[in-house]
């Protein structure tokens, strides 16, 4: 642990990197995957199960933890990681990922956003430093900007706009959050699917010099090999001696790309929200558990795991589960897939350190070319 944030880049193999980010509250090792906890919670997992399956950070929503149980209540109660039993790294997002996705709610203006909550039908208004001052309240260790991120496809103008906005933002939160040792603020690149706009938008924010960088507004309606073009356009922009975040992303394949293009760190709510409706991430790729032809399949998801939902119970078990309906099915599918995701990323690590990482990301497409097993 250390007493300041640090980004130690350890190993470069292509575009892939090996690091580690050391802050007060521990190590992340990089490339990392976050679970995403919106509300506090990683939806139908105990906490001590992620931290077992290899999670050194969680990530909380400031929109959804601010309507309830409300920010200044978390801080009475001692933060956010007392109130939850996580001792370890939080990152918590600005809710500017809001902004887009319940805009039928919320009016934007230069000084913010007012949001009209889903919850209850409240009116709130959220600023850049009221975002880092809940932030704050949160006691979360990685904090992010307030941005506004675009639905993709949009008009260039209309992009454009957002991005600049989303800048202006940025040195607003800077300032906001000041000096804190321990912990640090994250800019978001925008500029949806606009090169020259990506490139603007990160060079304006390195300018801003934070102590890292996430891309935002990609995984929102675009293809894939958009979002790829956009990494390779906007990474090269980002200084290499600081963390690279991907918000919001994604698959194992998303991921496997992204790593290879220089991303350290991810977060996505798929493994768990997939988990939950009955699709299983292995090794030999995806597993609909609802399918037929698991009902009378003694054999288990991977014999090979390490994990007891995806080694210790039977295929025909786990779709009887989830085919009742019953909240065992979504629990033991979610903890299949967070410790594949988690086992991708420490497979990922280990192959940079060996200097292997084109090897095992070759292997890895094959082994998920090739499918689940036969049915019996």
């Amino acid at each position: 642990m250390s007493e300041t944030f640090q980004f130690n880049l350890k190993k470069v193999e292509g575009g892939a990197r090996l690091g580690e980010i050391t802050m007060p509250r521990g190590t992340i090792r990089t490339p990392a995957f976050m679970p995403v906890g919106t509300v506090g919670t990683v939806k139908a997992m105990y906490l001590d199960q992620v931290r077992e399956s290899g999670a050194d950070i969680i990530l909380g929503n400031t929109y959804h933890l601010m309507l309830r149980p409300g920010a200044e209540r978390v801080a009475r109660l001692g933060g956010l990681h007392e109130l939850i039993r996580w001792p370890h790294p939080i990152l918590t997002d600005s809710g500017g990922f809001q902004v887009m996705s319940l805009s039928g709610l919320r009016k934007l203006d230069e000084q913010g956003v007012t949001f009209k909550s889903h919850v209850d039908g409240s009116t709130h208004h959220m600023s850049p430093e009221r975002s880092i001052e809940i932030q704050g309240l949160l006691d979360s260790d990685i904090q992010m900007q307030l941005d506004e991120c675009v639905a993709l496809p949009a008009e260039p103008k209309e992009i454009e706009r957002a991005m600049e906005m989303s800048l202006r933002w940025a040195e607003r939160c800077r300032i906001a959050f000041g000096e804190q040792p321990g912990k640090a603020m994250f800019g978001i690149v925008q500029g949806g699917d606009v090169p020259a706009l990506r490139v603007r938008s990160a060079e304006g924010l390195k300018q801003l010099d934070l102590k890292g960088y996430a891309v935002g507004g990609l995984a929102v309606g675009e293809p894939q090999q958009v979002m790829l073009e956009m990494l390779d356009i906007t990474l090269p922009v980002l200084p290499t001696e600081k963390p690279r975040y991907l918000m919001g992303v994604g698959t194992p394949d998303d991921i496997l790309k992204s790593v290879a293009r220089g991303i350290d760190m991810f977060d996505c709510v798929m493994p768990t929200r997939s988990g939950r409706h009955g699709l299983a991430f292995t090794r030999r790729g995806k597993v609909n558990i609802r399918n037929a032809r698991h009902a009378e399949d003694t054999r288990p998801l991977d014999e090979e795991s390490t994990c007891p939902a995806a080694r210790d119970y039977s295929r025909a078990y786990l779709h009887h589960l989830v085919r009742s309906n019953e909240a065992l099915g979504g629990m033991l599918l979610s903890w299949n897939n967070l410790h594949y995701y988690q086992q991708l990323m420490q497979g990922i690590r280990k192959s940079i350190e060996e200097g292997r990482f084109r090897d095992f990301y070759a292997e890895t497409l094959e082994n998920w070319a090739q499918g689940d097993i036969p049915p019996r």
